[in-house]
């Protein structure tokens, strides 16, 4: 329905609705910053400095006061006030990060150091924002997503094409689903009843259903990567 111009080269990415104020936050990779778009306008409103480059994913807590963007290349987390607009801190966590999740209660951050096989926790509380501690995984980790419960975190293993399986009271990997080929993104559904991971090599959705880990795939077409709901 529309094109929105910024203005220069950007690099806009990832783009994640405030799950309060309605507004729409996109990634400017190449501004260090997330730009904010009205979208009943269109028009872009404002932006908030990330402080870093490479600004790649977002996620925002679920209040709408705060955002975690992953800087790619700086291997950090900015921890963003998304209502003053401004940077409240810059975490250092890895030599590369890419994605990035966050505890249903908003306690904790998730991000993949996607040159070893760990998996950083930020605690955010009581502003904290820092690496609480890692947790082992199988092989170099991606994209992650936990259930609504805070029960498990579903983190995509692309070295070694399966899903590991975190029990978050333990912080423990406590099983591994195989699916196709370089999975990269993790979407659980709303209701907590099935996670579906994006496999890229092999232009198919694995869709994991939670009672029982089984897998039943979907077919995609070529280049599947980034999952959104639409409401």
């Amino acid at each position: 329905i529309q094109t929105i111009d910024f203005g220069h080269g950007v690099r806009p990415h990832c783009a994640v609705f405030g799950p309060k104020d309605g507004l729409l936050y996109v990634t400017s990779e190449l501004d260090k910053s997330v730009t904010v778009i009205d979208p009943q306008t269109l028009k872009i409103v404002g932006s908030v400095p990330t402080g870093q480059a490479d600004s790649h994913m977002l996620s925002i807590s679920a209040d709408g006061r705060k955002g975690y963007t992953a800087n790619v290349g700086p291997g950090t987390v900015s921890v963003l006030d998304l209502a003053e607009r401004k940077t409240l801190a810059v975490i250092a966590v890895a030599g590369h990060v890419q994605r990035i999740s966050l505890s249903p209660d908003g306690h904790w951050a998730f991000t993949s150091d996607t040159e070893k096989p760990r998996l950083a926790v930020i605690d955010t509380g009581t502003n904290k924002n820092k690496v609480d501690r890692w947790i082992a995984l199988p092989g170099t980790g991606y994209g992650a997503a936990p259930t609504p419960d805070g029960q498990w975190l579903l983190v995509a293993i692309p070295s070694t094409n399966e899903v590991a399986v975190v029990e978050i009271a333990t912080w423990r990997v406590v099983r591994s689903i195989k699916v196709p080929s370089s999975p990269q993104e993790v979407l659980v559904r709303p209701d907590g009843g099935a996670a579906y991971v994006s496999c890229s090599a092999s232009h198919q959705i694995a869709a994991i259903q939670i009672s029982d880990w089984s897998v039943k795939l979907i077919e995609a077409g070529r280049g599947a990567d980034g999952l959104a709901w639409a409401k």
